[in-house]
């Protein structure tokens, strides 16, 4: 799949971004590119997260960063869809694909977990997932005695909102009880009342504030500690990355190029996200976009300390095994990233 001239010209979407000023804001040094040998393959493959399971609109950029791509000499850039119960991470690191954005969360208890052959790249936003409760609950303590839903014990959500749960004091094993529900089980238990909160991530928290189910108890894109630290980090194939350091680094660029995108222009991204089939409606789309503070931010937050942070987390309340340092050197590789900060002023 491509983004093709369909919606917008190529010239028109290089255009666009010079009229709303994004030029500038990327502060590229165009003798820098220039002067960086052609990327070592001309052919590269994003993982696409199927429309209707949810946070395509927190995946924007590497969905409509097709033109900045052929900006630095791809030309066959291909989404391969997920399909069945693989994660990001298994997909990527198989090779399916060479690209996706992972959730920090769950990047991390998957590595615990099933070691594969990745490395986390960089962050491209903060802040996805909002827990939402009853208003039986009107605080994190309050969580005590309550039942609360969650895709998979064990999973991203589980320890997010156990960690939540733990920095106010509550014991997650004890004081919680757990049930596991998918995204669309735990909203019709919520709007009746038989669960007490659940976490959910893009459309969902959009679909239930404007059908006014619940309330938000955290939203981590605005509050604080939470809202400091990356959610969404690329990550690569290992080997790929060895063998396409050149093609690596422009393809990074072309996201962050992306990403700025994303905050400059909200309505066409979404109105792209719509029609190339990542995202189901629009005014979801849009809604999350605009909500996003941290679109072309990137620069502002430390990706490393953000895995860390989650890393750190999950390991003090049992989710993770492994040495949190340990783990990060493994499967990190910051070089590109930081090559990108200098040349991409803010």
């Amino acid at each position: 799949m491509r983004l093709g001239t369909d919606y917008f010209s190529r010239r028109e979407f290089v255009s666009g971004l010079t009229v709303a000023g994004s030029a500038g804001l990327l502060g590229l040094r165009p003798e820098q590119a220039q002067a960086e040998p052609p990327p070592e393959t001309t052919t590269l493959r994003i993982l696409q997260v199927p429309a209707g399971r949810g946070w395509s609109a927190c995946l924007a950029p590497q969905y409509i960063a097709d033109e900045f791509l052929k900006g630095e000499g791809f030309t066959d850039v291909q989404y391969v869809k997920m399909k069945g119960g693989e994660s990001i991470q298994q997909y990527v690191g198989s090779g399916v694909a060479d690209f996706c954005a992972s959730d920090a969360p769950t990047l991390i208890l998957d590595l615990d977990a099933a070691p594969v052959p990745i490395v986390a790249l960089m962050g491209v936003h903060a802040g996805c997932f909002e827990l939402f409760a009853t208003d039986r609950v009107k605080s994190i303590r309050d969580l005590k005695g309550k039942t609360v839903s969650v895709p998979r014990l064990g999973g991203g959500r589980h320890a997010f909102i156990a960690t939540m749960a733990a920095s106010v004091g509550l014991d997650p094993r004890k004081d919680l009880t757990w049930v596991v529900r998918s995204n669309s089980e735990a909203i019709t238990l919520l709007t009746d009342g038989k669960i007490d909160a659940t976490m959910l991530f893009p459309p969902d928290p959009q679909e239930l504030r404007a059908k006014k189910i619940g309330h938000v108890l955290i939203d981590t894109k605005v509050d604080r500690l939470w809202a400091q630290y990356l959610c969404c980090v690329v990550i690569s194939n290992r080997e790929f990355v060895r063998k396409n350091p050149v093609a690596t680094k422009r393809a990074l660029r072309a996201i962050l190029k992306a990403s700025e995108f994303c905050a400059l222009e909200p309505e066409r991204v979404a109105r792209v996200l719509v029609d190339r089939g990542f995202e189901e409606r629009y005014d979801y789309a849009l809604q999350t976009l605009k909500e996003i503070p941290s679109y072309g931010k990137w620069r502002q937050y430390s990706v490393e300390d953000s895995l860390r942070f989650y890393a750190l987390r999950f390991h003090e309340a049992g989710f993770v095994k492994s040495n949190p340092q340990k783990l990060l050197s493994q499967y990190t590789d910051w070089r590109f990233v930081d090559d990108l900060k200098k040349e991409l002023k803010g």
